[in-house]
């Protein structure tokens, strides 16, 4: 014998709003677009998922003397590495 579904069970919908509002689970997690100081150097976060982050970090320009010229400088490329999403590195442009 076949039963009829309820389509309107308001036990369903309201387990289903609680669990679509859950609100920020990770208010500490890296964004994208998050800048940070890590290494006291100013880094910017490029993406982000469940195991690392991509930061972006800018290399100081680099000098050194040639043997028939004067010093020469050139600033070499930036730098990427990844760490944790949930690093504790401090987040400088979130309010």
């Amino acid at each position: 014998m076949r039963t009829k579904r309820i389509a309107n069970d308001n036990q369903q919908t309201e387990f289903f709003g609680l669990v679509w509002f859950t609100g920020d689970t990770h208010p500490h997690r890296l964004r994208a677009g998050d800048v940070i100081k890590f290494d006291n150097r100013l880094c910017r976060v490029l993406r982000v998922n469940d195991c690392s982050a991509v930061v972006l970090m800018n290399q100081p320009p680099r000098q050194f003397d040639t043997r028939f010229r004067g010093p020469v400088y050139f600033q070499p490329p930036p730098k990427l590495f990844r760490i944790s999403p949930d690093s504790e590195t401090p987040i400088l442009n979130r309010k």
